[in-house]
């Protein structure tokens, strides 16, 4: 079975039915099942083809996890309330297996029952739909504190803001960066209380009183993480790192 990240729970339907989602903070398309980053405006190779970000994230789902499809249905009963029986009746109807067909895979011998769980299927559909809309409704009458992430860069205050003990900050590297804490890390953070306890992490490898190239701010960074051009864009969006117009030069921001 696989792990769910917060990242995958953020995620809207659509985004979790295409399997990824584009956050624009970052410029990067992220695979809500590995959390594999593709930046935007690069081209990838896959084969003798190029791809733009976008469609590369979709070609990255077929290639490393099959679908979305099979994904979704590898969970846990627990997150998809469907028994294993249900599981495999699913994966021959979206195989395109008639009910006959169906009915002989799963040795039943009648087309009824198969015609029966195609009905089941869709009452839940619709009871899934109609539950979906009422938490909707719901989240828009809860009161709602301005979030963090709304905030203007200039007023945000990320150490009052996302104050953490001692202890939960060492649980968190310990967590995500599992073979030390010089990296790297086993996958960037969804939630973003975690992913400022990274990032006050990272920023200690840089010297206050230096100033840095680009270069030499990905050369930092590649220790922790592959994408380290999202790491940089967090940690300049963040405030913790400050950065000419032209990104030539970085330093740490007082």
């Amino acid at each position: 079975m696989h792990d769910v990240s917060e990242l995958f729970w953020q995620a809207s339907a659509a985004e979790v039915k295409q399997g990824y989602r584009y956050d624009e903070a970052a410029g990067v398309y992220i695979c809500l099942i590995c959390g594999r980053t593709f930046e935007d405006g690069q081209v990838y190779r896959h084969g003798e083809l190029l791809y733009e970000a976008r469609k590369y994230a979709a070609v990255h789902i077929a290639e490393s996890h099959r679908s979305v499809f099979d994904f979704l249905l590898s969970l846990d009963k627990k997150l998809t309330g469907l028994t294993e029986h249900q599981k495999a009746v699913l994966e021959l109807f979206h195989a395109g297996k008639s009910d006959a067909e169906v009915a002989k895979e799963l040795g039943t011998g009648s087309v009824s029952t198969v015609r029966n769980h195609r009905f089941a299927l869709r009452e839940r559909q619709k009871q899934a739909k109609v539950f979906l809309a009422i938490m909707e409704l719901l989240a828009e009458r809860t009161p709602k504190k301005t979030s963090f992430i709304d905030l203007p860069l200039n007023t945000r205050n990320v150490d009052e803001r996302f104050a953490i003990t001692a202890e939960e900050n060492e649980m968190i590297l310990a967590a995500y960066l599992p073979n030390g804490s010089d990296g790297p890390l086993k996958i960037f953070p969804g939630k973003e209380k975690k992913r400022l306890a990274i990032l006050r992490h990272i920023v200690k490898y840089f010297d206050p009183a230096a100033t840095y190239t680009e270069k030499e701010v990905n050369a930092v960074l590649k220790r922790f993480y592959d994408d380290y051009a999202l790491l940089r864009r967090y940690l300049v969006d963040y405030g913790f790192l400050d950065r000419t117009v032209d990104g030539s030069k970085y330093w740490i921001k007082p």
